[in-house]
């Protein structure tokens, strides 16, 4: 029985994680809703159902449902990283909670200090909070890691630009 169970709630995941891909984000929640409702409601291996719900959640603007579920897969899986700093980037983004986001994607880092898109949300954070010339040596890392993505471009970019202005300001 347990065996069906893996079975029927990983096809849910999958079609997910392909209507994710898609782009269909309100049919991919309703699949990954699917998938959960399958799992015993404590069972910590549907941490990832979670993450990737929330990320539906979160590209369909519902913010509070896609927070819950990040939140409740970092209660079952409380290191991971893609989670640490997919909440992270996204409270950074949303301006909100900035000195935890930070933290979140700090530990990210650590875990995975090769990860370009972690180490663009660091950098990033830092700007974030005005800490421009902290964040740079962490963008420029993330351009070298992924030198043709151009939201990461884009942020070392404004960095840059900071760090340029808050220079000029203090000479």
């Amino acid at each position: 029985r347990q065996r069906q169970m893996c079975i029927r709630d990983s096809v849910h995941t999958t079609r997910g994680d392909l209507l994710r891909v898609l782009d269909r984000f309100v049919e991919a929640v309703a699949a990954y809703d699917t998938a959960v409702s399958l799992y015993e409601p404590d069972d910590p291996s549907q941490w990832f159902v979670l993450y990737a719900r929330g990320i539906s959640h979160e590209r369909l603007n519902q913010w509070a449902d896609a927070e819950s579920d990040f939140r409740t897969a970092l209660q079952m899986n409380p290191e991971h990283p893609r989670v640490l700093n997919y909440l992270g980037y996204s409270l950074v983004e949303k301006d909100q909670k900035l000195d935890e986001a930070l933290g979140m994607i700090e530990r990210a880092a650590a875990a995975q200090p090769d990860s370009g898109y972690i180490l663009d949300s660091l950098g990033w954070a830092l700007y974030r909070l005005g800490r421009y010339e902290e964040g740079v040596g962490h963008m420029e890392r993330a351009a070298q890691l992924m030198p043709v993505d151009p939201v990461v471009t884009d942020h070392l970019g404004d960095v840059y630009w900071a760090c340029l202005l808050y220079t000029s300001d203090a000479a």
